[in-house]
């Protein structure tokens, strides 16, 4: 990864990390909603937490904070699927992530709580919002620079036209170049790093376990010799109350970056079909299965073991900080 892209995605994260903020911020001076029981409700917002089963979300219009009840009956839906992170339509209860945008209606219960019967969602919808705060700010510093390309233009047509003419030129080139790299593959980053960084921005949670799966060169078939290991993470994941999975897959750089995002991304989904077909791990407590391709290698692809240790599933059980200390 180069340094210009690098420092793409640095911009990027502290775009996210602004929203998330701002909204965390927001959300402490928003009032929380009471549904009484039995009242029908449909609602559109952001989500701010999630908790296991319940999503803490401030309604657009209303500004208040309600928190959603996902169950087994809750029909998901996802709208315009664009991101290739959204492979597999049985999962979509795994991308209800703080940051998203969701629309949900269901009928209070007993707690207060919104019981949804349906949730609906536009997958690409946050990465598009950072994509347009991050255009504001690409937009401003190529202003920025070509402005002062501009000035150094001026100063020196004070002593040669020649000079101001060429320097003139450079300002132009300048301005163009500033702008093309604003916007070239800005939508694209953004949806990487607006996933990455919302599966990782679990603060109120931690990490009770964690176990690595390895998979075979070009194969995503789950290995039998893993799924004990698997077993033994289920059972401690349902001895918690309100407990995540974090799920996510990478390749070791040798199929081409394509085939090794496809691979990836299909592995992760392996290791949470087994948690949910065979475990019995309902999909709302999985997050959503995210796979990273040939990136964040933790050993060398110059030698086969090294490949070998790439070629990986990482699973965490995250459980909240919050309830656990309530136990």
């Amino acid at each position: 990864m180069n340094l210009a892209r690098v420092s793409k995605l640095s911009a990027l994260l502290c775009a996210i990390a602004t929203i998330l903020i701002t909204s965390s911020a927001f959300a402490a001076t928003s009032a929380t909603r009471q549904l009484t029981p039995g009242e029908k409700a449909k609602m559109s917002g952001l989500i701010l937490s999630r908790d296991g089963d319940l999503v803490r979300v401030r309604e657009k219009k209303s500004h208040e904070v309600i928190t959603v009840s996902i169950g087994d009956a809750t029909q998901i839906e996802r709208k315009n699927h664009k991101l290739p992170f959204y492979r597999h339509t049985d999962m979509d209860v795994t991308a209800l992530l703080p940051g998203l945008t969701i629309e949900a209606e269901g009928v209070g219960n007993s707690s207060g709580q919104l019981e949804a019967s349906k949730i609906s969602f536009t997958p690409d919808d946050f990465a598009i919002e950072v994509a347009q705060e991050q255009q504001v700010l690409a937009n401003k510093t190529s202003a920025q620079n070509a402005q002062s390309t501009a000035n150094e233009a001026a100063t020196a047509a004070s002593t040669a036209q020649s000079s101001a003419d060429q320097a003139q030129t450079a300002a132009d080139q300048a301005s163009v170049q500033a702008e093309a790299a604003g916007v070239v593959g800005l939508a694209d980053a953004a949806a990487i790093a607006a996933v990455d960084q919302r599966v990782s921005d679990l603060d109120d949670y931690k990490i009770e376990s964690e176990n690595d799966v390895y998979f075979d060169r070009d194969s995503t078939v789950l290995k039998e010799d893993a799924k004990p290991a698997l077993a033994d993470l289920a059972k401690l994941a349902k001895s918690f109350n309100g407990y995540l999975i974090e799920i996510s897959g990478y390749a070791s750089n040798t199929l081409g970056s394509k085939t090794d995002q496809k691979l990836s991304e299909e592995r992760a989904a392996a290791v949470a079909r087994y948690f949910y077909e065979v475990q019995n791990v309902p999909m709302r407590r999985i997050l959503i299965p995210v796979g990273y391709g040939n990136t964040h290698s933790v050993a060398s692809n110059a030698d086969a073991v090294g490949r070998e240790i790439n070629r990986r599933v990482d699973v965490k059980v995250l459980v909240n900080k919050s309830l656990e200390e309530g136990l």
